[in-house]
């Protein structure tokens, strides 16, 4: 029998070996670089990750200070809708402040740690190449495997570093309930469903050539996980285990301590992440997989103009915030008509919901809920208003700018995009609502009063619009500071109530100044207000538009 062996060099290291070792050539640097690229980006998530972890631990124990307490929650947390939202039933066997983070926290956290998981991976790879810096990068001693290891290892210390300072966070807490070794557990969970998502980011980063497209596949994974999740813990509970996110709830931290399925989460991780690196062996540097589909022979009408265009490209991200806040809606509708037997043991929140008004629990709630849904709006509004930005760095506004399109029509374009697209987004949320909480309620009138609810914080959402505008128009490399504006408005309407926040703080948001309804009467004054300094800020920010240089990566 003869075989064929593969040659080995004086110190003996096979040519296969060899061939590896070159794949991976430079991924070191690439490392080092994206660390010094991200070193904000990623900090900022973590820490956002690490503190809303931490202040609802101690939320937990200061609402859930007693045993009747504890038990009132157990008794409001089991039902087909509650668990929907929150996870698995066998937490509430023993349902102290960790299994309360375990059970109503986890899956929430999931999502977010597997978008900024997926973000990583994208920056880092397919955006590298579509804007031609993979190319010019792979130029010199790098080799053909280096940018994807790379955003792999990026995303893996991001993950490792969140695990690490939940760990030691929820550890230095003190609270009843938390231990050092669940508390691990607990920071394991997320590095190990990051790690699941930055792989298949790794994958769908192969398919198509395009970063939001790319980030598109791989979000809408997150959302099938959820939503598999969400079926299995009300339903049938297999279809749990067919999400990782349902892998690591049944870790049943702070209850059970299981660490192993953890295991399941690292080899699906393995897997993708292999896959990955399998495909991009298939495709030249800055195409993808899927062959790109043939457009129309010619233009329609729509895309001749500013509006038109501007709008097919905010299409993809306009639909799918569309479908998650219907969905959000939805959910939240659901439990309304439970919402008085959910909170009627906890002081703090009755205090809360009695601050906001209301002539029943249900409104009360509602208007505290609606404070989220605009938050969320709030977040496809600064990538719309900062879009523009993209489209100038990337070197595609210049070349539209060259012809007749004038700077203002090319920028309000995007803005008025932003601006539609934000209170069509506050209408399907509430209209999702309306339905589904007049369904829990058994009171139609709530799907008007939801709906208007909704649309009353689209003043509020222009004004970000305008944040953002202001920064791109003057400031563009700090388009990043509008991000403040949704993440200050979450803290200070929606925990502000339940943390007894001073007004001064409410009053520095643009969404403390709109009336809650339907528990608070229509206030018509500062929602003029509110759209007077919109229609300012915007005006600002395209008078510093067009006294700029264009700048181009």
């Amino acid at each position: 029998m003869t075989g064929t062996v593969a040659p080995l060099d004086v110190s003996g290291t096979s040519a296969t070996t060899r061939t590896a070792s070159v794949a991976f050539t430079g991924t070191g640097t690439l490392v080092r670089f994206g660390l010094r690229r991200d070193r904000v980006r990623m900090s900022v998530w973590l820490l956002a990750l690490t503190l809303g972890t931490l202040a609802t631990a101690a939320e937990y124990k200061a609402l859930y200070a007693t045993p009747e307490e504890r038990a009132a929650a157990v008794g409001s947390m089991d039902s087909p809708a509650a668990l929907a939202m929150t996870g698995p039933r066998h937490y509430l066997s023993d349902y102290t402040a960790g299994a309360m983070l375990g059970h109503q926290l986890l899956g929430f956290m999931a999502v977010l740690v597997g978008l900024m998981s997926v973000l990583i991976v994208t920056r880092h790879t397919r955006d590298e190449e579509e804007t031609g810096r993979a190319e010019l990068v792979r130029s010199t001693v790098v080799g053909h495997h280096a940018h994807l290891a790379s955003a792999l290892v990026l995303a893996a210390v991001a993950n490792l570093a969140l695990a690490l300072l939940l760990a030691l966070g929820l550890t230095a807490t003190g609270i009843d309930g938390i231990g050092p070794g669940g508390a691990l557990l607990y920071g394991l969970t997320h590095a190990a469903i990051g790690l699941v998502f930055a792989g298949i980011a790794a994958v769908t980063a192969q398919i198509t050539a395009h970063t939001r497209g790319a980030s598109g596949m791989a979000l809408a994974a997150i959302g099938v996980a959820y939503v598999l999740r969400a079926s299995g813990d009300v339903g049938n509970d297999a279809l749990s285990w067919l999400s990782p996110i349902g892998w690591i709830q049944r870790t049943y931290v702070f209850v059970d301590d299981r660490w192993w399925p953890l295991a399941l989460c690292l080899a699906l991780a393995t897997l993708t992440a292999a896959y990955g690196f399998v495909l991009s062996t298939r495709r030249d540097v800055g195409a993808g997989l899927r062959a790109a589909r043939l457009g129309r022979r010619t233009a329609s009408d729509a895309l001749t103009r500013p509006f038109g265009f501007a709008l097919r490209l905010h299409r993809a991200t306009l639909l799918g915030f569309g479908a998650g806040l219907c969905l959000m809606g939805v959910m939240y509708g659901s439990i309304l008509g439970e919402a008085a037997d959910m909170v009627k043991d906890i002081e703090q929140v009755q205090e809360a919901l009695a601050k906001i008004g209301g002539s029943t629990v249900a409104e009360s709630f509602a208007s505290m809920v609606m404070v989220v849904v605009a938050v969320v709006a709030a977040v496809y509004v600064v990538m719309a208003a900062l879009r523009p930005r993209a489209e100038e760095s990337a070197g595609r506004a210049e070349p539209l700018l060259a012809t007749g399109l004038s700077r203002n029509r090319w920028l309000g374009s995007h803005v008025a995009v932003a601006l539609a697209g934000g209170t069509a987004l506050l209408a399907l949320a509430g209209l999702g609502f309306g339905l589904a909480g007049a369904a829990s309620a058994g009171d139609g009138g709530l799907v008007l009063d939801l709906v208007g609810a909704a649309v009353a914080y689209a003043p509020a959402l222009w004004v970000t619009v305008g944040v953002a505008v202001l920064l791109f128009g003057w400031f563009p490399r700090a388009g990043a500071v509008a991000w403040i504006v949704p993440v200050y408005a979450f803290l200070v309407g929606y925990l502000g109530p339940i943390l007894q926040l001073p007004d001064w703080m409410k009053n520095l948001s643009p969404f403390g100044h709109v009336p809650q309804l339907p528990a608070a009467g229509m206030n018509w004054p500062p929602l003029l207000a509110l759209t007077a300094v919109a229609a300012g800020l915007i005006l600002l920010g395209l008078m510093g538009f067009r006294r700029r240089d264009l700048e181009t990566k």
